[in-house]
């Protein structure tokens, strides 16, 4: 039986499943993501099984800043936008669930709004003029602090203390190298989970292999359906269990 903990870089995450399967509730993503990590542990390597020992979460808990937006020319109060009370309710739901265990960092104290990369490229190219822009052509910006620095230490514990066999990291930023480097010379089997996305040279070198279980949209839907009903069986029967207790 291989001892198996699953580390998620929250921000790559939401940013790739929203590419790859689209906009969904809190609720939605949640079990989305539970089910998306349960099925890297139904896979066996080789003959063994994989037993989930925990899933680490790190993300930055969201702003209550005001924000000055250059094309509106007012401060935008970020508590009340419809992303802060999604993220809030996306945490909670992280928060229920079992074996999950949530690593919050916190965001720079200078967010910003700036106009995408293409908008800017459009501009200098005289495609477009300033008189066009609107407010969908700026995106928020938001330096996280803290996120980088917990996955390494929880890395770097997980492989001192022997807590598990195997890390599985769903990330794509080769920042994490230093880390993957110290848990494979602690003996400790490190994958990697990019969700299908390109990866830097110096990353896949530091790895012991990448792993990625759903690739196709029409496969996480067949799979999150079928981790939906199977979490709808345990929690009937914890009730259950609780009513005759």
């Amino acid at each position: 039986m291989i001892r198996t903990a699953i580390l998620v870089d929250g921000g790559f995450y939401r940013k790739r499943a929203k590419h790859q399967w689209g906009v969904k509730t809190a609720e939605e993503r949640a079990s989305e993501l539970n089910a998306y990590c349960m099925a890297h542990i139904k896979k066996k390597d080789g003959q063994q099984e994989r037993q989930l020992y925990r899933i680490f979460y790190y993300e930055c808990a969201p702003s209550k800043r005001s924000v000055y937006h250059p094309l509106t020319q007012q401060n935008v109060e970020l508590d009340k936008s419809d992303t802060y009370t999604w993220t809030l309710a996306f945490l909670e739901e992280m928060k229920r669930r079992r074996k999950f265990a949530i690593r919050l960092g916190v965001l720079a104290d200078k967010p910003n709004y700036n106009l995408k990369p293409t908008v800017t490229k459009d501009l200098l190219n005289g495609k477009r003029t300033l008189d066009t822009l609107t407010e969908r052509d700026f995106e928020f910006h938001a330096t996280q602090k803290g996120v980088d620095m917990r996955i390494g230490i929880d890395i770097a514990s997980l492989a001192y203390k022997r807590q598990v066999n195997q890390i599985i990291l769903i990330a794509g930023d080769s920042d994490f190298v230093p880390a993957a480097k110290l848990a494979r010379r602690e003996g400790i089997d490190f994958i990697l989970d990019p969700m299908g996305a390109d990866i830097k040279d110096d990353l896949f070198e530091h790895i012991d292999g990448l792993e990625t279980p759903w690739k196709h949209s029409h496969a996480c839907r067949a799979d999150l359906e079928a981790e939906e009903k199977a979490e709808a069986r345990s929690s009937a029967s914890q009730t259950t269990e609780k009513d005759i207790a």
